[in-house]
C-alpha cells in the first residue's frame, strides 16, 4: 500500500480530553499505522493551539487554525449563502487553500473528514482517492429535535438547521465513498432517511481507553467526603449536558435526598455555563469545573448518571464510567447503541422518579452496585477496545489492499 492520508477535523484531536476528541485522536493514532497523515483542524483557544506541537510528532505535516469566526457572522454568512450554521461557523479559506495545496504536493490516496462541519474542505477528489466522511453523529436529527421541542426564534433556527444540515449531510453522503456513524443505530436512521444502503453508509463505533479507565490504573484519588456521591461528567458548556444536569438537580437529587439526605451530586466538567454554575446553590449540589484527572471523580462515585434527553450515538461518558467499574443509571437516549443491557450492565430510566428509584436501589445494596460495576468493565473489556472498534478502518480505506491481502492469506 502506498499513498498518504489526508485527515480533516473540527477541533485538534489532542489532547483525548472531550467527547469529540477522544474519537478523533484514536482514529488519527490509527491512521498512522497506515500510512503518513497530513492534519488540518482548528483549536478553539490558546490552550488547544499549545497542543498543537504534540500533535505534529504523528502528523507528516498539519495545518492548525484558530477558529475565530462569531456565531453572528456565521449565521448572516449562512443564510446568505444557504448554508447550515455548523458548516459556516467552520468556515476558513485558509484552510481550503491548505488542502488543495497539500492534495497538489503529496500522494494522496485517502481523505478523511471527521464531523458533517469538515466535508465543505473535500474538494471534488480524483478517482483513485478514496473519501471516508466520519459524520459521527446525525447531527441533523438534534437539531430538528431541539426544534421541535423549544419556543420562540431559537426554535425557528433549529428547525432551519435541521433541514438545511440534513440536505448537506445527503449530498455530502452521496459523493462520500463511505459515510461512518458511531453506532448502528445512528447509522439505520441515516440510511432510511438519505436513502442509501449498507454498503455506503456503516457504523464505527467509539471505545475505550481500558488501560487507562481502569480501577486498577494509577491516577490521584479524590477525598469523597461524608454520604453517597453522585456524579456526572461531561463539557458542561454542552447544550444537552447542560439540560441534563439541570433536570436531574431539579428533579431527580431531591428525591434521592429523601432516602439519603446526605446524599451530593457532582457535575464535573469544563466551562459550566451560568445555568450550571447556578446549581451549586441547591442542596447537595457540587460544581468542580474543569479537574485534571475525571477518574478521581469517577472512583469516587457511588453511582454514576447520564440523564441526558437528548443524544446521539455513543456516550463517551457512559463507556468511561462503565470501564471504571462503576455502576451507572443512564436515560434511554444516553444507552442507545451502548451494546450492553439494563440490569445486566447497567440501569436505565426514562425519568426523574424512575431515575431516583435505581440510585436509591442501588445505594441501599451496595453489593449489587458493585456486582453491576464488575459486570459493566467486563462488558467495556468484551466490546469497545479501540483496537477491535477500528478494526475495520484499513478496509474502508484502502479495499483494493484488504482484498488483496485476503487472496494473499
Amino acid at each position: 500500500m502506498s499513498g498518504d492520508i489526508l485527515f480533516l477535523c473540527h477541533r485538534i484531536p489532542y489532547p483525548p480530553d472531550r467527547g469529540d476528541k477522544i474519537r478523533s485522536y484514536h482514529l488519527l493514532k490509527r491512521l498512522t499505522e497506515l500510512a503518513p497523515v497530513h492534519v488540518g483542524s482548528f483549536a478553539d483557544d490558546d490552550r488547544d493551539m499549545g497542543f498543537a506541537a504534540a500533535m505534529a510528532g504523528d502528523t507528516a505535516s498539519q495545518c492548525v487554525l484558530m477558529r475565530n469566526r462569531s456565531k453572528l457572522v456565521a449565521g448572516v454568512a449562512g443564510l446568505i449563502n444557504r448554508q447550515p450554521l455548523l458548516v459556516s461557523l467552520f468556515d476558513d479559506p485558509r484552510l481550503h487553500r491548505w488542502v488543495a495545496d497539500t492534495l497538489a504536493r503529496h500522494p494522496i490516496r485517502a481523505v478523511v473528514a471527521y464531523s458533517a462541519q469538515m466535508a465543505h474542505f473535500v474538494p471534488p477528489l480524483p478517482e483513485h482517492i478514496r473519501f471516508l466522511m466520519d459524520f459521527v453523529d446525525y447531527d441533523s436529527a438534534k437539531y430538528a429535535a431541539y426544534g421541535e421541542t423549544g419556543s420562540g426564534p431559537m426554535a425557528w433556527v433549529n428547525r432551519r438547521e435541521g433541514r438545511v444540515l440534513f440536505d448537506f449531510e445527503r449530498r455530502t453522503a452521496a459523493r462520500a465513498d463511505v459515510s461512518a456513524f458511531v453506532s448502528e443505530a445512528e447509522a439505520s436512521l441515516f440510511r432510511k432517511a438519505a436513502g442509501f444502503g449498507p454498503d455506503r453508509i456503516v457504523a464505527i463505533e467509539n471505545g475505550v481507553a481500558l488501560d487507562y479507565f481502569g480501577p486498577a490504573a494509577p491516577f490521584d484519588r479524590i477525598d469523597k467526603g461524608e454520604g453517597p456521591l453522585l456524579v456526572f461528567t461531561g463539557q458542561m458548556d454542552y447544550r444537552p449536558n447542560i439540560e441534563a444536569v439541570e433536570s436531574f438537580a431539579r428533579d431527580a437529587l431531591p428525591l434521592v435526598r429523601e432516602a439519603y439526605p446526605d446524599a451530593r451530586f457532582a457535575i464535573v466538567g469544563r466551562n459550566p455555563s451560568a445555568a450550571v454554575q447556578a446549581l451549586a446553590a441547591l442542596p447537595g449540589v457540587i460544581v468542580t469545573g474543569g479537574v485534571p484527572d475525571v477518574r478521581g471523580w469517577l472512583a469516587a462515585a457511588d453511582v454514576v448518571v447520564a440523564p441526558l434527553r437528548i443524544a446521539r450515538g455513543i456516550q463517551n461518558k457512559v463507556l468511561e464510567a462503565m470501564a471504571m467499574a462503576r455502576p451507572v443509571v443512564a436515560s434511554p437516549q444516553a444507552a442507545e447503541g451502548i451494546d450492553a443491557q439494563h440490569g445486566d450492565h447497567l440501569l436505565v430510566a426514562a425519568d426523574a422518579s424512575g431515575e431516583a428509584a435505581a440510585i436509591v436501589s442501588l445505594l441501599a445494596d451496595r453489593n449489587s452496585a458493585e456486582n453491576l460495576g464488575m459486570a459493566a468493565r467486563c462488558r467495556m473489556e468484551q466490546r469497545y477496545r479501540w483496537s477491535a472498534t477500528l478494526a475495520g478502518l484499513p478496509a474502508l480505506l484502502f479495499p483494493d489492499a484488504a482484498e488483496m491481502g485476503s487472496r494473499a492469506a
